[in-house]
């Protein structure tokens, strides 16, 4: 036995898997928005912090046919390369859901029918869907708890329950609709977010995520998104974290 061909193949295996790694963030990468969307008096931006090299966090937001804007954003169960893969089994049946003219709790009902029909056991898929209609000025959303409603008033989640898409069959799923003036946004994000720790055993918690909303509201949705992160990072102080984090922001100018 050659002994000293050993490390040469264990060299050669990493080499592999951190090419491996690098084309699974790559295709990840392509399941991300390009760059921030703005249509008429609609801003949507977003950011992402995966913890592993890649993560089980997506999202994605568009223009619809009838001129509505759609959003979503999921957390799929999970860490690293499983959640990844199963991340890109829920775009693709998130993907091929009927929008346009469909109501966001319709849409999870779909979705959710679809997962089960794959038979993934241990697997869901917390999630976000709203839908924005520019002539009424109504967003409707469904799903996760949350989002957050940032207005002249401050920052208030909007209260919502629902089951995961890829739990149980003919679950329904509830929706909320809110009435946004010019300057309004919405904070969609994951619990990578909220639950954050720091070297204390601390949660960064939503309280803390609403009052930095709320005194940074008059900020771009990018430099809100950032200034989010950048709070995460520095109240964490270096303490390694164990969920993904996801958001984006939805502005609407009036």
């Amino acid at each position: 036995m050659n002994t000293l061909a050993l490390p040469l193949d264990l060299r050669a295996l990493e080499k592999l898997r951190a090419e491996e790694l690098e084309e699974a963030r790559s295709i990840q990468a392509e399941m991300l928005p390009a760059e921030s969307l703005r249509a008429g008096p609609v801003t949507i931006s977003h950011e992402f912090k995966p913890i592993a090299a890649v993560g089980g966090d997506f999202l994605d937001y568009f223009q619809l046919m009838d001129g509505t804007f759609g959003l979503y954003l999921c957390d799929v169960s999970g860490k690293g390369l499983p959640a990844a893969l199963y991340a890109a089994l829920a775009v693709g049946t998130l993907r091929g859901v009927h929008k346009t003219g469909t109501s966001p709790s319709d849409a999870l009902t779909t979705f959710n029918r679809r997962l089960l029909i794959r038979g993934m056991p241990r697997r869901h898929a917390a999630i976000h869907y709203a839908v924005f209609d520019p002539r009424s000025r109504d967003l409707a959303s469904a799903g996760m708890p949350g989002p957050f409603h940032l207005c002249a008033n401050g920052c208030r989640p909007l209260e919502l329950s629902g089951i995961p898409p890829g739990l149980f069959a003919d679950t329904c799923y509830e929706s909320v609709t809110v009435q946004l003036s010019p300057g309004d946004s919405v904070l969609f994000c994951t619990d990578g977010i909220t639950d954050a720790f720091d070297r204390d055993e601390e949660q960064f918690g939503v309280e803390r995520l609403q009052e930095l909303c709320g005194n940074k509201r008059h900020l771009s949705p990018a430099e809100l998104l950032s200034n989010i992160f950048s709070a995460v990072e520095e109240f964490s102080r270096g303490r390694e974290q164990h969920d993904d984090m996801a958001a984006a922001l939805f502005f609407y100018s009036g």
